[in-house]
């Protein structure tokens, strides 16, 4: 029998597998993982690594003020996958199965890029000091936590920037499309499906990686391709983040984990000229974005960081 079927060409993750392994864990009796709870989090002050734990859990969950949440928000207990968007739902369940059924909670599926009125569980959200009531778990991962293993080092790969993407809506998509199109450093292109002058044919992830730089965008929140371009040996180029999820985008350095970029890209041909004429610089941020991706790539770990931003959550509004 051809399983070929279960894995991607395109180099993104398999949603085969990855529904396969949710659906098999909705089989699992919640009474197993409620009683490992305290066991997986008893010693966590004994790790080498705790104060590096506290430090992400208290990056998500910013809560430091008991706010008890309204006696109609839902309980642990009603969430169902039934009428859900699968993958939050598979993504919150995951962790949200090890406490009991009777905590409230609110949680907000889908792209957010605003701040919640009262605490609530959530994907993304905007970059500063007052989003107290986003709290970061990381959802949609499927789609958004994405890493290669690059096989084209740096120096062989193109002299060029790549951007494929939808632009509707999306103002800044389309005035770096509309701007560099047809620019000779730049391959960019609008993949929408309603036709246009700016319209080219979507590229798998393997393509992207022909290129040494790949504009990373923001859609409707976040840059879904920016975790997958840091992991790579190409770089991410983008104006400054606004919004952040579960990847710390708020936390990145530029021209240091990426090349940065004004937001008008009234800068771009200079920015990517430099860093063309200047390869060890450029080699420099490929290294430090492998060491930013390195950080999530312990399972076991971020098991404990999401379990203990859950508890946090359930703390500060029970």
């Amino acid at each position: 029998m051809n399983y070929s079927f279960l894995f991607k060409k395109s180099g993104k993750n398999s949603k085969f597998i990855y529904y396969g392994k949710n659906m098999l864990r909705l089989l699992i009796p919640v009474f197993f993982t409620r009683i490992k709870l305290d066991k997986t989090l008893k010693n966590i002050n004994q790790r080498k690594d705790w104060e590096y734990i506290y430090d992400r859990v208290n990056y998500y969950n910013k809560l430091s003020k008991k706010k008890e949440l309204p006696l109609n928000s839902k309980t642990l207990g009603e969430h169902k996958l039934k009428g859900q968007k699968s993958v939050y739902f598979f993504d919150t369940y995951e962790y949200t199965r090890w406490f009991s059924k009777k905590l409230r909670w609110i949680y907000i599926a889908g792209d957010i890029n605003y701040i919640p009125d009262l605490p609530s569980i959530i994907k993304a959200r905007p970059i500063g000091n007052k989003n107290q009531n986003s709290v970061l778990l990381n959802l949609n991962k499927v789609r958004h936590f994405i890493f290669t293993n690059d096989k084209i080092l740096y120096r062989d790969k193109i002299n060029k920037v790549i951007f494929r993407g939808e632009t509707d809506g999306k103002p800044n998509r389309q005035l770096f499309v509309n701007t560099f199109h047809s620019h000779s450093l730049c391959d960019a292109g609008d993949t929408a499906a309603i036709p246009h002058s700016h319209q080219a044919e979507a590229m798998t992830i393997n393509q992207h990686l022909k290129y040494k730089f790949i504009m990373c965008l923001e859609g409707n929140d976040v840059a879904s391709n920016l975790k997958w371009v840091m992991s790579s040996n190409s770089i991410a180029v983008m104006p400054r983040p606004t919004c952040e999820t579960w990847f710390m985008e708020g936390r990145l350095i530029p021209n240091y984990h990426y090349i940065e970029i004004k937001p008008d890209y009234s800068d771009f041909v200079e920015r990517i000229t430099y860093y063309i004429e200047h390869p060890e610089e450029a080699q420099e941020i490929v290294k430090h974005a492998h060491e930013y991706v390195n950080q999530f790539k312990n399972k076991k770990r971020e098991k404990i960081i999401s379990l203990l931003v859950l508890k946090k959550y359930f703390e500060y509004t029970n």
